[in-house]
C-alpha cells in the first residue's frame, strides 16, 4: 500500500513477511519498473536464497543478525546506486562510455555482452565473467566497474593463479607487522584496497580449496581479518570474478566449493571467442594498431584487404590476445606504408604456435636451413623479441610484458633464463611504476 502511494529512496524488506514473501515484493517492483533499490534481509540465509533474491532484482542481500556498520554501508551504497540512475557527472559518463568502447565489435554476440554490462552495472550482485583465455574478460570487468556508481572508486585486479598459496591470505586480507617472517609493517590486502570500488578476481578457478572457504566468508560477512589481527574490518566491495574453466564441472569434480560458486555466479556474462565473431576482426585490428602505434610512437600502419583475408584464415586460438601479439610483431618489423602480410609468414605456417615461440624472420625456414639445435634457435629468437620489447619500452619490464601479453612474473622468468641484462634493475627489483 505504501509503495502504491509514493516513491521512496530505498526499500528494506524481510524475506518472510506476514502477508507474503519478499521475493513477490521484488517481482512486483521489477514488473512496475520502480526506481527504488531494494535491500533484502532474512534469518533464513543460504547461498541459493541469495542468488534467488539478487536475480529477482534485489540490490543486495543481508543475513540476520545484521551488523549495524555493515547495514549502514549497504544502505549508503544503495542510495549511491539510486543517485547513479540520475544523470551522472560528465567524468563518470565519459569513463563508462570509454570502457564500453574498449569492448570493440558490433557483432551480435558483442552487442549482447555490452547490453549485459549496462544492465548489471547498477547493482551489487556478484558477476562471473566466463570465456576462453585472451577474450578480454578483464575489459568486461572494467566496463562493469566504470559504468556503475562505483566508477570513481578503486578497481583492484587480482590474478588468483599467480599468487603463491602461502601468501594468499595476507595478499587478500592484509597482514599486521610481525604476523609472519618478513612482515616489517602493517599492510592492506586486496579487500581493503578495493574498499568503495570493485575487486576483480581473475582466474578464480585456480584458488585452492582452503582459500575458497575464507573467500566465501569474506564475501558473505563483508568483513575480513588481517593476518595477525584479532579484529575484523568491514569492507564495502563489489566482487567481479572471471575464469576460463567450467566452474560447474569443477564443483562436480570436488575442486571448487559449491556454496562459493553460487555466491559468485549470481549473474554470468559469457565473452565469445574470436572465432565466433570474425566480423569484428577489421575493427579489432584498427583499434589494436592505433593503440600499438601510439604506445610505440610511430604512425598507425594501414591494413590492406590481403592482410585481413590472411587474419580471417588463421585459427587464432589465443583470441584477441594472440591477434594483438601478432600485430605487435608485424608493426615492429614493417618498414612503413601498408602493413605487409608477408612479414608474418611464419605465423601463417604455424598459427597455433604463435605464443609458444613467436617467429621474427621475414621468410619461412626452408628444409635445408633447419636449425641443428631447435631449442637454442628458439631461445635466440625469444631473446631478440624480449630485448626489442624492453628497448622499445625504456627497459620498463611491466610495459614490455603488457606489450607481449605476458605477466610481470613471466617476463622476469624469461629475462633470467635467457640472461638478458636490464639496466638499472637487480635480479629481484620491481619496475618503478609497476
Amino acid at each position: 500500500e505504501l509503495l502504491a502511494g509514493k516513491r521512496f529512496d530505498v526499500v528494506i524488506s524481510d524475506m518472510r513477511l506476514p502477508d507474503g514473501l519478499g521475493l513477490e515484493l521484488l517481482q512486483d517492483m521489477a514488473r512496475e519498473q520502480r526506481p527504488e533499490r531494494c535491500v533484502v534481509m532474512t534469518a533464513y540465509g543460504s547461498a541459493e536464497n541469495a542468488v534467488e533474491a539478487l536475480k529477482a532484482g534485489a540490490f543486495d542481500y543481508l543475513t540476520k543478525p545484521v551488523d549495524l556498520r555493515q547495514f549502514r554501508a549497504v544502505v549508503a551504497s544503495a542510495l549511491a546506486g539510486d543517485d547513479a540512475r540520475r544523470p551522472a557527472s560528465p567524468d563518470l559518463a565519459d569513463a563508462g562510455r570509454q570502457a564500453l568502447e574498449r569492448l570493440v565489435g558490433t557483432s551480435a554476440t558483442m552487442q549482447r555482452v555490452k547490453e549485459r554490462v549496462l544492465r548489471v552495472a547498477s547493482g551489487m550482485a556478484p558477476v562471473l565473467v566466463r570465456g576462453e583465455s585472451g577474450t578480454g574478460k578483464e575489459l568486461v570487468a572494467r566496463a562493469i566497474h566504470a559504468c556503475s556508481h562505483r566508477g570513481d572508486g578503486p578497481f583492484v585486479a587480482v590474478n588468483c593463479g599467480a599468487i603463491p598459496e602461502s601468501l594468499l591470505e595476507a595478499e587478500f586480507f592484509g597482514a599486521r607487522k610481525g604476523s609472519y617472517t618478513g612482515a616489517t609493517h602493517d599492510r592492506e590486502g586486496f579487500f581493503q584496497a578495493a574498499r568503495g570500488g570493485t575487486l576483480f578476481l581473475d582466474e578464480i578457478g585456480d584458488l585452492p580449496l582452503a582459500m575458497q572457504s575464507k573467500l566465501l566468508r569474506a564475501i558473505q560477512e563483508r568483513q575480513v581479518r588481517a593476518l595477525g589481527s584479532t579484529q575484523e574490518d568491514a569492507v564495502d566491495v563489489r566482487v567481479v570474478s572471471a575464469t576460463h574453466k567450467d566452474l560447474a564441472a569443477e564443483v562436480q569434480a570436488g575442486r571448487f566449493r559449491q556454496d562459493l560458486y553460487y555466491r559468485l555466479n549470481v549473474i554470468e556474462i559469457v565473452v565469445p571467442p574470436l572465432r565466433e565473431r570474425r566480423e569484428d576482426l577489421p575493427a579489432l585490428c584498427q583499434a589494436l594498431l592505433t593503440r600499438i602505434a601510439r604506445d610505440s610512437g610511430v604512425p598507425a600502419p594501414q591494413v590492406d584487404a590481403a592482410m585481413l583475408r590472411h587474419l580471417q584464415a588463421l585459427p587464432l586460438p589465443g583470441n584477441v590476445r594472440e591477434l594483438e601479439n601478432l600485430l605487435h610483431r608485424a608493426v615492429a618489423l614493417h618498414e612503413g606504408g601498408v602493413l605487409d602480410i608477408h612479414l608474418d609468414a611464419c605465423a601463417a605456417e604455424e598459427p597455433g604456435a604463435i605464443e609458444a615461440h613467436p617467429p621474427v624472420t621475414s621468410e619461412p625456414l626452408q628444409a635445408s636451413s633447419l636449425p641443428a639445435d631447435l631449442q637454442a634457435w628458439l631461445d635466440e629468437r625469444e631473446r631478440e623479441i624480449l630485448v626489442q620489447a624492453l628497448h622499445g619500452n625504456g627497459f620498463n619490464r611491466t610495459a614490455a610484458a603488457q606489450r607481449l601479453g605476458l605477466s610481470l612474473r613471466q617476463i622476469r622468468y624469461r629475462i633470467a633464463r635467457l640472461g638478458i641484462e636490464v639496466p638499472g634493475h637487480d635480479d629481484g627489483a620491481d619496475d618503478g611504476k609497476s
